[in-house]
């Protein structure tokens, strides 16, 4: 039996508020919770070929931070589709031509309508920030494997 192909689902970590939407970083509590995500898929022993990330700020900076604790033999990109409103069906159709696991990092409402779109179902995952969401494809069809909630973020010393 061929093994699934896994896809894993990250939804940034806390941004702070600003003027403009695109330019809104991570905060010090939402750099923490996605170190600890970064952490839990290490001893998960998650691998990915590549991490795509829709170019705004607080995703790139999620990215960068899942990166520098995974080999990724592809590398970190900035790719169409992943935007809060975007359409899921192209992320989708990304996704099912890929030979690869990949880890895709988004926002809302995007990510629970591309979930929607793979498993067939609606409100599957609620998507906090840093959570990662594993799904795997099989023979026609996508399932979700697990979820990694957003610990709360440990405080600084």
């Amino acid at each position: 039996m061929t093994p699934s192909l896994r896809t894993y689902l990250v939804r940034h970590g806390e941004a702070a508020p600003g003027p403009v939407d695109a330019q809104r970083p991570l905060t010090a509590s939402g750099r923490r919770s996605v170190e600890a995500a970064a952490r839990r898929l290490v001893e998960r022993g998650v691998v990915v070929a590549e991490i795509q990330h829709s170019g705004l700020l607080r995703a790139r900076q999620t990215a960068d931070s899942l990166g520098a604790a995974l080999e990724l033999p592809r590398g970190i990109r900035a790719v169409d589709a992943l935007g809060p409103e975007d359409d899921p069906e192209e992320a989708r159709g990304r996704l099912e031509a890929s030979t690869e696991p990949l880890l895709l990092v988004g926002h809302l409402p995007h990510l629970a309508r591309l979930v929607a779109a793979l498993v067939g179902k609606d409100g599957v995952v609620a998507f906090q920030p840093a959570t990662v969401v594993c799904l795997a494809r099989g023979v026609g069809a996508w399932t979700v494997e697990w979820v990694l909630d957003s610990p709360p973020a440990p405080t600084a010393p």
